[in-house]
């Protein structure tokens, strides 16, 4: 057994076992350490010391060969790991979503296994993080722990080559020995759409986006108008168009509108909805109604999910900007001399309901 003795010290002091004092400190510094605290290192059963050249170099050779054995240990399990990989081995660690353990190795949890899938689908669908998770936090996807799966998780989602049956070290790609989740099919698609930033994807569905007012705008003669568009000089201009002129009617006089601008109309729609939820009675009473399917949802977070609706209007996508708008919005009539925009206050409850429960779950 190797003791430090500490000049000074009386024979029968406490001496420190060295296996600590190795354990915690720097090999190459040891003896430096020891010399600047004036500290002597003596070995009970060799006959070495640190006070004479040939102790130091004994005790230099023995911390040197305990470096390498470190090391080659460190080599042995990694060249282990990597073998195992390769032969498409779980080596442990945190269970993805949709697997559970069983004889260490991965076996398929169905239940977890549709909600991964849906998380596919609602991307390849949206080519959207953001509106991902508005759709699974809608069906109350969760993950393991029970949290509604927030944009983070949605991508690490998306990237894990566990879910089509692969393994993935260090840059390769192996087979596994567990059973794939995903269809190799909507795993490419979805990686196709994640080559695109999110800021072009954001640009593309805004340029693809289906028309906000449809089924909801109407002319005086109470037939709906259609949604159209047409190109100038490589610029899109879109319309919302009566039938009458579609179906090359006569008009029967200047009473009918043949079209109106969509982004005019669209504008003037969705001012009338953000100031709707300006109004602090209106959101109440959004509360109110709400209270009646979600009795737990309190007045503050029905409020504040609504209040946040009006700066964050720009963020969303088309697509989540239409769904609010069919809910608050039950008809728009529009004729030469204006329009008629009729608003569906009860339509608040049920908003309030989703967006309010999302916040209090997150």
């Amino acid at each position: 057994m190797m003791m430090a003795a500490f000049p000074g010290a009386p024979w029968n002091a406490p001496r420190c076992n060295a296996c600590c004092v190795i354990l915690n400190l720097d090999f190459a510094k040891l003896v430096e350490v020891m010399d600047a605290h004036g500290v002597t290192f003596v070995s009970v059963t060799q006959s070495f010391n640190t006070t004479t050249s040939m102790g130091r170099l004994t005790l230099n050779i023995l911390l040197s060969f305990a470096q390498f054995e470190r090391e080659v240990i460190g080599e042995r399990i990694r060249d282990k790991v990597a073998a195992s990989k390769a032969r498409g081995m779980w080596m442990g660690g945190k269970v993805p979503l949709g697997y559970e353990v069983a004889n260490r190795k991965l076996m398929v949890n169905d239940a977890e296994a549709k909600s991964v899938r849906q998380v596919f689908e609602f991307f390849a669908e949206t080519a959207s993080g953001t509106e991902t998770v508005q759709r699974l936090q809608a069906k109350r996807i969760t993950s393991k722990s029970g949290r509604l799966l927030n944009k983070g998780d949605v991508y690490k989602i998306l990237n894990l080559r566990t879910y089509v049956g692969e393994v993935e070290h260090k840059g390769r790609i192996y087979p596994g020995e567990h059973q794939a989740i995903v269809p190799r099919a909507l795993w490419n698609k979805v990686h196709a759409l994640l080559q695109t930033s999110p800021r072009a994807r954001a640009v593309q569905n805004r340029r693809h986006q289906t028309a906000l007012l449809k089924g909801l705008i109407f002319g005086l003669d109470g037939r709906a108008l259609s949604p159209t568009h047409s190109r100038k000089k490589g610029r899109m201009y879109r319309y919302y168009v009566a039938q009458r002129v579609l179906k090359h009617e006569e008009t029967g006089g200047d009473d009918i509108l043949r079209r109106i601008s969509a982004a005019q109309i669209e504008g003037a729609v969705i001012g009338q909805v953000r100031a709707l939820l300006r109004q602090p009675e209106i959101v109440a009473g959004g509360w109110l109604a709400a209270r009646q399917e979600a009795p737990d949802l309190s007045e503050e977070d029905a409020r504040d999910a609504l209040a946040r609706l009006d700066p964050l209007w720009e963020e969303l996508f088309p697509a989540e900007q239409q769904r609010i708008i069919h809910a608050l919005v039950d008809r728009v009539v529009v004729g030469p001399t204006g329009a008629d925009i009729r608003l569906r206050v009860e339509g608040l409850g049920s908003l309030a309901r989703d967006l309010g429960r999302g916040r209090a779950a997150a």
